[in-house]
């Protein structure tokens, strides 16, 4: 039997998203194929659109459409705190608690070197010009509590402290090995309202 090389490029693509594997990548091709081809149109539209259209912010590094994200735009906003993230995800989850008013750094990462994802990987120059601009005053580290995480806050913690700023760790409210993607709002709010100097 002839393979369907377009079938099987999709569900390849497919498998590529979190948590998908094989199979459940399979069934996703052919429902999209046999059951909503306008649904699978639009996903493809959608995807290149946004490929083409949203990039980083050249302050925060965050995604965004226009050079600079509305946050980092937000007059109303404290810019003597800096909030360091892992993902866009988890700088959503953080701004959904409305603990927090201050601005954000986002890594698009975490420091893992079995992966080969070093400081440069996860825009640590940037985040070090960003946090001694002379207007921030403390920076909160809010990377997920995994050994990855940890092992992020800690270099952070470190590099930034060698230069006279005040750092601080989410508290232990957010359970350890969990990523903030996952946790509820009413947890990160504690965690970000009990936040320790580290």
């Amino acid at each position: 039997m002839k393979k369907n090389g377009s079938l099987e490029h999709l569900a390849e693509a497919l498998r590529r998203l979190p948590g998908i594997g094989p199979k459940s990548a399979q069934r996703m091709a052919y429902h999209l194929l046999q059951h909503d081809r306008e649904a699978a149109s639009g996903l493809g539209h959608a995807l290149l659109n946004a490929v083409d259209r949203i990039h980083h912010c050249a302050s925060c590094n965050t995604f965004t459409e226009i050079d600079i994200c509305e946050t980092c735009q937000d007059a109303e906003r404290d810019d003597s705190m800096l909030c360091v993230v892992e993902t866009p995800s988890d700088q959503m989850m953080i701004e959904q608690t409305l603990t927090f008013k201050g601005m954000y750094f986002v890594l698009m990462g975490r420091l893992s070197p079995l992966d080969g994802i070093g400081p440069k990987d996860i825009y640590l120059e940037k985040l070090i010009a960003r946090a001694t601009n002379g207007i921030v005053k403390e920076v909160v580290l809010a990377t997920n509590f995994t050994n990855e995480g940890e092992a992020t806050a800690h270099y952070i913690s470190e590099t930034l402290k060698a230069r006279g700023l005040k750092v601080s760790r989410l508290a232990r409210g957010v359970p350890v090995g969990g990523e903030l993607e996952y946790v509820d709002a009413g947890t990160i709010a504690r965690a970000m309202l009990d936040r320790r100097i580290t």
